[in-house]
């Protein structure tokens, strides 16, 4: 069987894991950047052709089966959308986009180009995450009652400098940068959510970014649990945890360490979670560390969908869910803070 050709889109940090993993599972021939010098590091590196305009990438590379989206959150969509347009597969970073719209947008348009898109949901198969949604979807817990996410790291100015992040149109917010991959798993592990009320803040970052560093949000969702969501990028010097707590009919269990890759604790009914297997190191960015690397678990899914018509491990609904659970947070922000 051929090995599945790739472009990336964006050479900044996050595709150098990209490439990584497609260099051991299919065959990057081309990326872009519109900074040529990133293009070409990149480029140069996995003997791949080089392009600083996504449009001539599109227009040219005619073997290329998947198109990776590795550019600032903003132009998600824009991209996406040509990709798919073109013919190609795609697998976007996350978030998806920025707004609901645009993730339908997208959707629209892999549906009539009769094309997959991926979305990245990378914290899915840390080991211990994995565990709980495996229990949970064979009622060990039973009912769940409530839901706790705390999510408290450390991005501080230099994070910032000379980078289209803590930017309106590029970034979005920090639940869309940083943690909506732990929004993402209050979607997978409960289920939709109702109404958001939340309040946010910018302590520490003025002048630094455009929106909030702090928030502390009470979610309801439409099967009754009802949940909270604590987050800040204000912890002091380096990140201090990532975790999510259940208390259900039938057991407690939290999962946490810095990017929920330890179960810290367990009081369950008959059951007790075992010898989990050891996940991924986080991603580390030289200055900071994000959440688990599992983008493996991601392009292997991505080429068995495609190879063997196995079921995708994160569609682009909800890859859009995600972004519409954000949105309803950033809303209720709006009118609470006005």
């Amino acid at each position: 069987m051929s090995k599945i050709k790739f472009a990336i889109i964006g050479c900044g940090r996050i595709a150098q894991r990209h490439a990584e993993h497609i260099n051991n599972y299919g065959e990057l021939v081309a990326v872009c950047d519109n900074v040529v010098d990133k293009a070409k590091l990149l480029g140069e590196k996995y003997h791949a052709k080089i392009y600083s305009s996504a449009e001539e990438l599109l227009a040219n590379e005619k073997t290329v089966d998947v198109v990776s989206i590795c550019t600032p959150n903003g132009l998600h969509a824009t991209l996406a959308i040509a990709a798919l347009k073109a013919g190609f597969h795609v697998l976007v970073e996350k978030p998806m986009a920025l707004t609901v719209y645009d993730c339908g947008e997208m959707i629209k348009a892999a549906e009539q180009a009769n094309k997959r898109l991926f979305a990245i949901k990378q914290n899915r198969f840390n080991p211990p995450v994995a565990a709980v949604k495996d229990a949970i979807d064979k009622g060990i817990l039973g009912k769940i009652y409530s839901i706790q996410l705390s999510c408290f790291w450390n991005r501080n100015k230099d994070y910032y400098e000379n980078s289209w992040k803590g930017t309106k149109d590029l970034d979005g917010g920090t639940l869309f940068t940083q943690f909506s991959h732990f929004i993402d798993l209050l979607y997978w592990m409960i289920g939709d959510v109702k109404r958001a009320y939340a309040l946010t803040a910018n302590f520490a970052h003025h002048g630094i970014i455009d929106f909030e560093d702090t928030g502390a949000i009470a979610v309801e969702f439409y099967n009754g649990t009802i949940g909270t969501i604590n987050y800040t990028v204000n912890s002091y010097k380096k990140n201090m945890e990532g975790s999510l707590t259940i208390f259900a009919e039938k057991g407690t269990v939290k999962i946490g360490g810095q990017y929920l890759n330890e179960l810290e604790y367990q009081s369950i009914e008959n059951f007790e979670f075992k010898d989990l297997p050891k996940g991924n190191t986080a991603n580390n960015y030289g200055n900071y560390v994000g959440s688990m690397s599992n983008h493996d678990k991601v392009y292997q899914n991505l080429i068995d969908v495609l190879q063997k018509g196995i079921s995708i491990s994160t569609n682009s609904f909800e890859g859009l869910k995600t972004v519409e659970i954000i949105d309803k947070i950033y809303q209720s922000a709006k009118q609470l803070n006005s």
